[in-house]
């Protein structure tokens, strides 16, 4: 686990800078992923390769149907999938952090200056805590589509790469193999459930992105209703002691 812990300290900063929907997003991504990644699946898949039995002793056979069989190892793949995905949330994680240092610098001039003509914080709170709005809102929303395109785009990637069972007899008939060529993978029921638990947890991770989409959208277009209904009770006051 130790090769995940940078990416781990980066995506754990999000987590004050996200929605409730968010944070759930993020454990599934550490718990579930990450850590079901580095724990258990890279030793299920240590043998793969090694442990392949083919009925031949042809030279170089066994490697090449163990190529055409697998491009990418599943571990391998499953890692590029957590970086790709991981990526957008990181750039919104640099956004937030151009904007807290920004404002801060903000509130040290007014702190100097003592006027009120500078322009006050609009995002972030002197704790660091920012609101999602305007363009933070928008950069939040932009990462959340792209992972739901990252997430899908890898679950589409892997079914035409391997399927989502492990077979247990691969057909090979590349050369140098002399013959058609029957291989026999290691342990494949136990690397299957695998697959499917690390594909169950991309179709979690797709669904929480969709909700999370939904309930920011909701949550945006209920303040922009309650602006207008306040600015609508607070309206000018006539001359009668009336508003408006």
């Amino acid at each position: 686990m130790g090769e995940w812990g940078f990416l781990a300290k980066l995506l754990d900063k999000v987590q004050s800078h996200s929605t409730v929907i968010g944070k759930v997003w993020l454990s599934v991504l550490f718990v579930f992923r990450i850590m079901v990644l580095g724990a258990g699946a890279e030793k299920v898949w240590s043998d793969e390769q090694s442990k392949m039995i083919c009925n031949t002793k042809q030279p170089g056979c066994k490697n090449v149907c163990y190529d055409h069989a697998f491009p990418i190892s599943h571990i391998r793949f499953w890692v590029l999938q957590i970086i790709f995905v991981s990526t957008p949330t990181l750039v919104y994680l640099g956004h937030v952090m151009h904007v807290i240092h920004k404002e801060n610098k903000l509130r040290e001039k007014l702190n100097r200056s003592n006027t009120s003509m500078l322009k006050l914080p609009k995002y972030s709170d002197h704790k660091g805590q920012v609101k999602i709005k305007g363009d933070l809102l928008g950069n939040y929303m932009t990462s959340i589509i792209f992972r739901i395109i990252l997430e899908l785009a890898f679950i589409v990637g892997q079914y035409y790469l391997y399927g989502f069972v492990m077979e247990p007899q691969i057909v090979c008939s590349r050369a140098p193999c002399p013959f058609t060529v029957e291989c026999f993978m290691s342990r494949p029921t136990e690397k299957t459930i695998f697959i499917i638990f690390m594909l169950a947890m991309s179709c979690v991770s797709v669904l929480l992105n969709v909700v999370e989409v939904f309930y920011l959208a909701c949550s945006s277009n209920a303040r922009r209703r309650a602006k207008i209904v306040t600015g609508a009770i607070r309206g000018p006051i006539n001359g009668e002691g009336f508003r408006a």
